[in-house]
């Protein structure tokens, strides 16, 4: 860590680019990688088994499926392209983790940020979910000062374990909740923005603004190539010691592929509608509706 980058030279010898003497460097510098971006789809969903028992079906299979099927292998090990597009993929993995969303799209909404009792980054909101279920002293003082209290309908971002799937996603799926809210009779509170967020911090939300429905957009934890998916979990009227049991979810929010933000969108009021009307969400809604 802090070495630089290791290359190996057309001799074998391995040097890193930190320690390179002048006629190292500029052999570097002409260093050239001469592959195909192993993460292009027509590169990705190629058929790598040999001989296979139905050549004209595989590629509809790999073309249907989701998962990494007819990759082949080298002997017990996987081909080299397999093994470079799953480190391409987990590249992308690790950019929506530890990334923050992107500043000119919360202030295209006007969100606001606040911080829940994360101080350590990113590492340690992967390590403390606990902390990330809190808001911090700082943000409720924010919250309390600046937010409408007890609106039918509060909308929070989150940034959650992926920064890309909130990119991805919140202008059509913003705008499309708060046209919908409104056009249902719904009083909506003041969005904002939550930074290092973790779920359970509907709670903390609920005790202070006291919104009848609360709708947090919270980027889902990625896959291997895939950091765009969004949940909008709801609660109904959260409070202090609210429970996943007491909170539903509208999850895999992602155009082409997953639940389209528009249509999710309009499941969202619907629910929060259903909500009002039986003073409950999750179990309890269920039992309310049996």
């Amino acid at each position: 860590k802090g070495r630089g980058i290791r290359l190996f030279l057309a001799g074998g010898k391995g040097i890193n680019r930190m320690d390179a003497s002048q006629e190292q460097q500029t052999e570097l510098d002409d260093f050239r990688i001469d592959l195909p971006d192993p993460t292009a789809d027509e590169i990705r969903r190629q058929p790598r088994v040999d001989n296979p028992a139905d050549p004209d079906a595989l590629p509809l299979l790999i073309e249907a499926a989701g998962t990494r099927i007819g990759v082949g292998r080298a002997g017990p090990r996987p081909r080299t392209a397999s093994l470079l597009l799953f480190h391409g993929d987990y590249a992308v993995t690790q950019d929506a983790l530890y990334r923050e969303i992107d500043q000119d799209l919360l202030d295209e909404f006007n969100l606001f940020t606040v911080q829940t009792e994360i101080t350590g980054g990113k590492e340690q909101y992967l390590l403390r979910p606990d902390l990330g279920r809190r808001l911090s002293a700082e943000a409720k003082q924010t919250l309390a000062a600046t937010c409408v209290h007890n609106p039918d309908l509060q909308i929070v971002v989150g940034d959650g374990l992926s920064a890309a799937a909130i990119e991805a996603n919140l202008v059509e799926m913003l705008l499309a909740i708060q046209h919908e809210a409104v056009a249902a009779g719904m009083r909506v509170g003041t969005p904002f923005h939550v930074r290092y967020c973790r779920v359970g911090v509907m709670n903390d939300i609920g005790e202070l603004l006291q919104p009848d429905v609360l709708i947090l957009l919270i980027g889902e934890r990625p896959g291997l190539g895939r950091a765009n998916s969004m949940s909008a979990y709801m609660g109904y009227k959260p409070r202090r010691g609210k429970t996943d049991a007491d909170r539903d979810v509208i999850s895999n929010i992602f155009a082409q592929g997953g639940t389209d933000p528009r249509a999710a969108a309009k499941s969202v009021v619907a629910l929060a509608q259903k909500m009002r009307r039986h003073r409950a969400s999750g179990v309890q809604l269920k039992l309310a509706t049996q």
